[in-house]
């Protein structure tokens, strides 16, 4: 096996990577500027704009990897949104996770440790979590080609 061949994998991985990448930073955005207008012009609560901006990230997240970054993988329909939406949930958990054991477990309390175990640590540890969850149990199989382009 050549060079070339040998870094092939790794490309398509990286573009699979930076696809996934820049759908969750599409997904991020409508979440929170859902959020924003929920709390303020709309006057919803926090837990009710956040459950709502939640589920409409979780769908453009979905949409932006079904047509984009995994447009080439087998396979529709609603079981694998209901797949991908708890492996978000689960990434969810595991931010909250990271700030409980910040929080009350190792007793660091300010609003920047918050800050920083859970949408620092939490969210690095979420989104790897997410890519994982992504392409092995949402959209395996063949046909994966890892960017919009590719």
């Amino acid at each position: 096996m050549t060079v070339r061949e040998e870094a092939r994998p790794r490309r398509r991985f990286l573009r699979e990577l930076l696809g996934f990448a820049a759908v969750g930073v599409l997904a991020y955005a409508a979440d929170l500027g859902l959020f924003v207008w929920l709390r303020g012009p709309v006057g919803l609560g926090p837990l009710t704009a956040k459950a709502l901006s939640f589920l409409a990230g979780c769908s453009v997240a979905y949409a932006g990897n079904a047509l984009g970054t995994y447009r080439h993988a087998p396979g529709r329909g609603p079981l694998r949104y209901l797949i991908f939406f708890a492996v978000n949930i689960a990434g969810a958990l595991v931010q909250l996770l990271c700030i409980a054991v910040s929080h009350y477990g190792l007793g660091f309390t300010s609003p920047r440790a918050d800050t920083v175990s859970g949408a620092g640590i939490g969210m690095a540890l979420a989104t790897v979590l997410r890519f994982w969850g992504t392409r092995s149990l949402v959209f395996r199989g063949e046909g994966r080609v890892g960017s919009w382009t590719g």
